[in-house]
C-alpha cells in the first residue's frame, strides 16, 4: 500500500490511532490515549514559541527506509518549508522528529524509529516518556540537551 492510498482511504478516517507503514506498505497501527494527544499539542505549541523561524507538525509523516513513519510531532524551519513544502509524506525528514511513547510501544521500535529519521535527515529526534523524560538524539547518539535551545519540561499529569 501507499502512503497515499492511506491518507485518501475512507476506511482510514477518524481513527483514534496513528498509522504507519512498514516497509512492505503494510499498516501498522498504534493506539494513542488522550493524554498522548494533549502532550503532542503542548510540545508543538512550546516549539512553535520557542523557534521563531520555522513551523510545529503534528503528526507529520516521513518517507524512511523502513517505510513511512509518522513523527508525533515535527519542527520544520523555515527553509526546510521553502524546499518541501507541506509534500506528503516528507521525502526528508524535518529538522527535529518527536515520538512520544504510547504504553504500546517497546523501546527497542523506539531506538529503531530514532535512527529512521535520522537517516532521512532529521538534525535531531526526540523521544518524550510518559513520565516525563526526553531522550535527545543526534547523529552521534544520546545527547544531554538539543542543540535548537529548548528543554522540554512537561507536564505529565
Amino acid at each position: 500500500m501507499e502512503w497515499s492510498e492511506v491518507i485518501t482511504s475512507p476506511y482510514f478516517k477518524d481513527l483514534p490511532f496513528k498509522i504507519e507503514l512498514n516497509r512492505y506498505g503494510k499498516v501498522e497501527m498504534t493506539p494513542a490515549s488522550n493524554k498522548h494527544g494533549r502532550m503532542q499539542t503542548y510540545i508543538a505549541a512550546l516549539l512553535e514559541r520557542k523557534l521563531k523561524k520555522g513551523q510545529a507538525i503534528t503528526e507529520c509523516s516521513v518517507q524512511t527506509e523502513h517505510g513511512v513513519k509518522v513523527a508525533d510531532v515535527a519542527w520544520c524551519s523555515d527553509a526546510f518549508i521553502r524546499q518541501y513544502g507541506y509534500e506528503t509524506p516528507y521525502s526528508h525528514a524535518p529538522d527535529i522528529c518527536i515520538e512520544i511513547v504510547s504504553p504500546s510501544n517497546s523501546k527497542e521500535e523506539m531506538r529503531n524509529k530514532v535512527g529512521y529519521y535520522l537517516q532521512a535527515g532529521a538534525s535531531e529526534v526526540w523521544v518524550v516518556w510518559e513520565n516525563g523524560i526526553v531522550e535527545y538524539y543526534d547523529a552521534q547518539g544520546l545527547k544531554t540537551q538539543s542543540s535548537f535551545g529548548v528543554t522540554l519540561a512537561l507536564p505529565i499529569n
